[in-house]
């Protein structure tokens, strides 16, 4: 089987661009990638694009040729949706492919374009990522649908919304020096508990806004990178996959997220690794409540535990186990089909040196992304590792 290596990585900053189209956000983050990668456009072999909603957002379905055009490919390219985690299938499938032999160059990412929409718009396309018989048509909303979690969370463990408002405050000082975050700004607890309420118990602070953004990456083999003289240090040692029922009431328990729990389980058999050899992560927080969940899922909480990490600084910046130094969803922002990719991205930057929050995991070898679809019916897990 083939090492995979991170060659090269691409964002555009996060948050409101109505005026830019979509082709021209993923082209900016490609050619970012392909620049810090070095490696020539006809050496790609494979276009991996996630996207979710825009064939709502901007009436333009048969996205991948057309990313492909923008980033100046002439290779295949293919589209990839999975609601939210549409750029980590995207980049699982890449490093898969690489694995296999089947390539040695691959260009995967994604793509949201939302801001153009209304907020009641937006709300309406996102909403589909449910289940539309028996889920949307009753008015269920993804800030209701976590609340249910929520509230089903504190009933079954405990916790409170003050738990929560240490997770939103946590990300937005981390932020703070991402330049390619949405809201750079820190915020204090008692900002968040006192914002207005969206869905009981969950309040303006616990959400993440509504975004835009790009993301890339350039994925190559080990020998590839070898022959071409590529400084890639960083290698997908793991990938995993999982998915559920899609409906919240079709599933056994609404405080844990099974699917994510088996794309950690299968990621961290391929790597090699168990829950206590991650030393930073990158995690899927929709809502402050999707942290909490991602963390016991990816084993690095029990279940029950994690509603307090942020609370008691476990999970801080100074912490034992820093969880998105890149800001999350939640402040770095949510352009959900590029949100998987970003977080690779971010990963990547954080274990090689590059990332401004670098320094606060100056010696990490190994780390994870965790990328959620809906509420949680689909993930995927990568670990990430400093190669030898």
């Amino acid at each position: 089987m083939n090492g995979v290596r991170v060659a090269g990585v691409g964002l555009t900053k996060f948050g409101r661009h109505s005026e830019r189209t979509g082709r021209d956000l993923f082209a900016e983050a490609a050619l970012h990638a392909m620049e810090d990668a070095g490696v020539p456009r006809d050496d790609v072999e494979g276009l991996n694009y996630g996207n979710f909603m825009g064939a709502l957002a901007e009436h333009q379905g048969h996205q991948a040729p057309l990313m492909a055009e923008a980033a100046g490919l002439t290779c295949p390219a293919t589209r990839y949706e999975e609601a939210c985690a549409s750029a980590g299938v995207a980049a699982r499938e890449a490093v898969k492919s690489i694995r296999s032999g089947e390539a040695d160059v691959i260009l995967a990412g994604g793509m949201e374009r939302m801001t153009n929409l209304s907020t009641a718009a937006t709300t309406e396309a996102l909403a589909i990522a449910a289940d539309e018989l028996f889920e949307v048509r009753q008015g269920m909303t993804f800030p209701g649908a976590y609340a249910l979690m929520a509230r089903a969370y504190f009933e079954t463990f405990g916790g409170d919304r003050e738990d929560l408002a240490h997770v939103a405050v946590k990300n937005h000082a981390n932020a703070v020096s991402n330049e390619y975050a949405q809201y750079q700004r820190e915020i204090t607890v008692e900002e968040a508990m006192e914002s207005v309420p969206v869905a009981e118990p969950l309040h303006l602070f616990d959400a993440c806004p509504i975004t835009d953004g790009a993301s890339a990456l350039v994925f190559v083999s080990e020998a590839y990178a070898e022959t071409h003289d590529i400084d890639a240090p960083v290698a997908v040692v793991g990938t995993g996959q999982g998915s559920d029922n899609l409906a919240l009431h079709d599933r056994e328990h609404l405080a844990q997220t099974p699917a994510a729990t088996r794309a950690a389980e299968m990621a961290y058999d391929e790597a090699g690794i168990g829950p206590d050899d991650v030393e930073v992560a990158e995690v899927h927080d929709c809502f402050t409540i999707a942290e909490v969940l991602a963390l016991e899922s990816l084993g690095l909480y029990e279940p029950g535990e994690a509603i307090g990490a942020a609370r008691r600084g476990e999970t801080t910046r100074d912490g034992r186990l820093p969880v998105n130094l890149s800001g999350g969803l939640k402040a770095k922002g949510h352009p959900v089909g590029a949100t998987g990719g970003s977080q690779i991205v971010e990963l990547t930057r954080l274990l090689r040196g590059d990332h401004p929050n670098s320094d606060v995991v100056p010696d990490a070898r190994v780390g994870v992304t965790h990328n959620a679809g809906g509420t949680v019916a689909s993930a995927v897990v990568h670990v990430l590792e400093v190669a030898e």
